[in-house]
């Protein structure tokens, strides 16, 4: 997920907040975590094994090797730090290309290779990516309270940071606003991360009803056999893709995506067969696509 909007509108805290909704840790889970941290001597002596998903926010000057990992003997970096858990990079497009190009492998595959002359070493590395960024330089293009101070070259410039093949890998790209002071100041409780997570859980659940109670396989790894076994269209459906597909210029794996999306959005709905409205959201979350294919 990427979320872009101005500065304070709460998408670092937004993203903190994403572990609290996520299933517990199976045990699988956490041996398979454990060794990670076990690995690299940084479990705590009170804890022989991890009980709550890591949360990973390397700073953007770390280097690819460092996000990765590596070394004369390869050792594990932040995205097998974030193995089961969620990897945030705040400020997106200030972290170094070549840092964010390493992503693109392990994103698709769950895992990362690290070869060295002598030897190659597998890590996992299957994470939640949650990405933050501004919508320009100054932060304020778009907002309603601020004047946006940059030219559209500092803009293009800007957004060019990001390559168009990761973009392609993000399932959602969410636009977030500021939240008005009526807001902020009222009394009413929105929605808790428990009442969330019970969503998430039911969600789960048809998944692994899905795919067999053994199977690890969530949507969002589901393959194209597996799209068109599950993610049937009716007429309505198959046109909005289509449509979506010529005007955006999307890609055959943002299609996919998109079928993937739409599923997991039946799933939280409790619904047992893709509706266009699924659809229509699953394309509404391909934002900053619509925008590079305006430019």
């Amino acid at each position: 997920m990427l979320m872009i909007g101005s500065p304070g509108t709460g998408k670092t805290m937004l993203a903190r907040r994403l572990p609290t909704i996520l299933p517990p840790l199976s045990p699988a889970e956490s041996l398979s975590t454990t060794r990670i941290y076990s690995a690299l001597g940084r479990l705590k002596s009170d804890e022989p094994l991890l009980a709550t998903r890591p949360f990973r926010s390397p700073h953007h000057t770390i280097s690819d090797a460092g996000m990765v990992g590596g070394g004369s003997t390869p050792s594990p970096g932040e995205i097998s730090l974030a193995h089961h858990g969620v990897l945030f990079l705040d400020e997106l497009p200030e972290f170094h290309r070549r840092s964010l190009e390493v992503l693109r492998q392990p994103l698709e595959e769950g895992h990362v290779t690290i070869s060295r002359a002598l030897h190659s070493s597998t890590f996992p590395a299957s994470f939640i990516l949650v990405a933050a960024m501004n919508p320009c330089p100054c932060g304020y293009l778009g907002d309603a309270r601020h004047a946006c101070k940059c030219n559209p070259v500092l803009i293009e410039r800007y957004m060019a940071r990001i390559s168009g093949p990761l973009l392609d890998r993000i399932d959602l790209h969410i636009e977030v606003p500021a939240v008005p002071f009526q807001e902020l100041s009222a009394n009413a409780d929105g929605t808790s991360s428990s009442v969330m997570r019970e969503q998430v859980a039911r969600a789960r659940q048809a998944q692994r009803q899905r795919f067999g109670i053994d199977s690890p396989r969530t949507n969002s790894r589901m393959t194209s056999r597996q799209l068109r076994k599950y993610c049937p269209l009716d007429v309505e459906g198959r046109n909005l893709l289509k449509n979506a597909m010529e005007d955006l210029g999307l890609s055959a794996r943002a299609h996919d995506r998109i079928l993937r999306v739409a599923r997991t959005i039946a799933d939280l709905e409790g619904t047992a067969d893709l509706q266009p409205a699924h659809v229509v959201e699953g394309i509404s979350y391909r934002s900053l696509d619509r925008k590079l294919w305006a430019r």
